[in-house]
């Protein structure tokens, strides 16, 4: 669902867009709320009412990675990924692990 996808289906569904602003963290930038309401948005139909709060949790776990360069176990993060695909996030941060900052130190 591309940007435009998005301010589509949020015309067509204004009552679930609704509910959906309500899970907007405090604490949550435009850009990182939009990317995980769009994240929501994609995924909301493969999660029936009473899985909502599993949903929400992954929206998290994406979130966390690309925005604070959390780390989870390979399977979560195989999963969010998937379900992220064709999610744009412009000027996403880079994270690199100490591991990878140090070889390219050794490397100079």
């Amino acid at each position: 669902m591309a940007n435009l996808d998005v301010d589509d289906f949020i015309q067509q569904n204004r009552a679930l867009a609704a509910e959906v602003e309500t899970y907007r963290g405090y604490w949550e930038s435009d850009k990182h709320w939009e990317a995980r309401r769009e994240f929501i948005l994609r995924n909301i139909k493969d999660f029936p009412p009473e899985q909502l709060d599993q949903l929400l949790s992954l929206s998290m776990v994406w979130a966390n990675k690309v925005f604070l360069g959390c780390r989870y176990s390979t399977e979560l993060l195989d999963k969010v990924v998937e379900m992220a695909e064709g999610i744009d996030v412009a000027d996403a941060p880079v994270f690199r692990t100490r591991d990878e900052i140090m070889k390219n130190q050794q490397g100079r």
